[in-house]
């Protein structure tokens, strides 16, 4: 629940959800941004990923659960300081800490693993 509304989410298994994951800059300056494109364009290829920097981060969130997507990338102050992103899984809410360069490897496994 969110400021007194329910959180709408499709709980669509991670091997079927037709978008893979969210990317999102937290803010629209310091670089955020430019290193969310990148982290989509690396993506692209390989997962279907939707790239989103209007509104809150929280509201962009609920968008995506609300679509199904299960797992949000976002790009913050820290990544700045060592390349690393908030993977934060839909059905849970957990938000853990990646490396840029091991997120695919680390969304490939989540998504392998999803329904096992």
């Amino acid at each position: 629940e969110v400021k007194g509304e329910k959180r709408a989410v499709l709980r669509l298994d991670p091997k079927i959800a037709p978008i893979k994951a969210g990317i999102f800059p937290l803010v629209k300056r310091d670089n955020m941004p430019e290193i969310a494109k990148k982290i989509e364009t690396m993506l692209r290829p390989h997962l279907k990923v939707f790239y989103d920097e209007g509104g809150a981060v929280g509201r962009r969130y609920r968008r995506q659960d609300e679509i199904g997507t299960p797992f949000g990338i976002t790009v913050d102050s820290q990544t700045l300081e060592d390349d690393t992103v908030t993977l934060r899984e839909r059905d849970s809410m957990e938000q853990n800490r990646y490396k840029i360069s091991d997120l695919r490897n680390e969304l490939d496994k989540r998504i392998l693993i999803s329904s096992n």
